[in-house]
């Protein structure tokens, strides 16, 4: 009876060196892997960049100041969720600072990236919106080659498994970092069966989230930071399974790799993101652009400089950049001709003001006024009337209560004499 070998047909190799000696400066194939995947994030984010209307070489600025800021990111990650190796009770505190002995977090590389890339683009006068849309689809196939890193590591690998892609996995030399160890015959030392090469996982995921950014941004026309929502869901949705999967010490939570509950929340995030925030997506038109040096007149070859002439013309970057619509952007491509500016949104509110303004504000006092005037009259008037005719009707009314004979007394009828002397006739008497 023949036992069938135990030993599988096809496996994945591991290297067995992950650093190399150049004289006395040591050649890390995992500082190898971030500067290529640095290198393509860059001309990704370029690319896209300059469709948008960003002047050539601004993502080197950018780059300036995001690649330092992301690595002390990930470093700070990656020491505050893992302190007692630098702070236990056996731990180095200076050991925090030796980065290149490896420990870098994904999480604290991008929150440390996006902080500088803020400030960078900030400087350049550019919506930082537009540099995390551009740098979408760059950043994953920038981790997907920082993965390879791992691989020479023989680190992030999962648990056994029989399948053909099964990872070979080094015992690496405690005593010679960046090497396996070896036996006595000089061959290096394999642990024992095959893992789930978890690196490899990511990096063919992360493929496929660049991928998936590319396409949907290209038909729905994603703006306002979308894009680079849509890339976080995409990388923490794989991190999230992928994670799971591996073996290598980490700090738990309920019984759960940090890692996944942080994978999980930003996932949340950037879909609240994505779902909340609408809007176009932004195109800039440059502002400020210093002119062209115009040679002076009357050919005095005194006056030219023919040192910038033999460099040729150099891009001066411009003083900022004003977004506009894409049929803007367009237009200004075609002609050069730049869009007027949209009047202001408070256009309804001047509107509303200048009407408040224009407006008598003493219409109501003075119909108060003239109302009030205009009941004294009535009041004075109708007072002066009911007096007058009160006195003319008590008048009449003596007069018709007095008998047409009466005989006045002496006195009265001395006084009708005087007057009737004077010639005038009373005129009760007539009556």
């Amino acid at each position: 009876m023949t036992l069938a070998p135990m030993t599988p047909l096809a496996a994945l190799p591991s290297p067995g060196t992950a650093v190399w000696q150049l004289g006395p400066v040591p050649i890390r194939a995992y500082a190898l892997c971030i500067i290529v995947g640095i290198v393509v994030a860059c001309v990704v984010t370029e690319y896209r960049l300059r469709r948008r209307g960003v002047a050539p070489g601004a993502v080197l600025d950018i780059a300036v100041w995001a690649v330092p800021a992301g690595i002390i990111g990930a470093r700070l990650y990656h020491v505050i969720t893992s302190p007692e190796k630098y702070f236990g009770a056996d731990g180095q505190p200076l050991k925090a600072f030796a980065i290149w002995e490896g420990g870098l977090g994904i999480w604290g590389a991008v929150a440390g990236g996006a902080v500088g890339a803020w400030f960078a683009a900030r400087q350049l006068g550019i919506p930082f919106a537009v540099v995390a849309d551009a740098l979408a689809p760059g950043l994953p196939l920038a981790q997907a080659v920082g993965r390879v890193g791992n691989w020479f590591n023989n680190e992030l690998y999962g648990g056994r498994t029989s399948l053909p892609w099964g990872l070979e996995v080094h015992v690496m030399d405690p005593d010679n970092p960046g090497h396996a160890l070896r036996d006595d015959a000089g061959n290096p030392v394999l642990q024992p069966g095959l893992y789930h090469p978890t690196f490899l996982y990511e990096a063919l995921w992360n493929i496929g989230v660049a991928a998936l950014v590319l396409v949907l941004d290209r038909k729905l026309r994603l703006g306002r930071g979308r894009a680079f929502a849509l890339y976080v869901m995409g990388y923490t949705a794989g991190r999230f399974w992928i994670e799971l999967m591996r073996t290598d010490e980490a700090n738990h939570i309920l019984g759960v790799r940090l890692n996944v509950w942080t994978a999980a929340l930003v996932f949340l995030g950037a879909l609240a993101y994505f779902v909340r925030v609408r809007g176009p997506r932004e195109y800039l038109i440059p502002v400020g652009t210093p002119a062209a040096p115009v040679p002076p007149a009357g050919g005095d070859v005194s006056q030219v400089d023919l040192s910038a002439r033999e460099a040729g013309a150099r891009p001066v970057a411009p003083e900022g950049y004003r977004v506009v619509s894409e049929e803007q952007f367009r237009t200004y491509q075609e002609s050069g001709e730049v869009p007027a500016e949209e009047p202001p949104a408070t256009d309804e509110a001047d509107r509303d003001a200048t009407d408040a303004t224009h407006a008598p504000a003493t219409d109501e006092a003075d119909r108060d006024a003239t109302g009030a005037t205009h009941e004294a009259d009535r009041a004075g008037t109708d007072e002066t009337d009911v007096a007058a005719t009160g006195a003319a009707d008590r008048a009449a009314t003596d007069a018709e209560r007095e008998p047409a004979g009466k005989v006045l007394p002496d006195e009265d009828r001395t006084g009708q004499d005087r007057a009737g002397a004077g010639g005038a006739r009373p005129a009760d008497r007539d009556s």
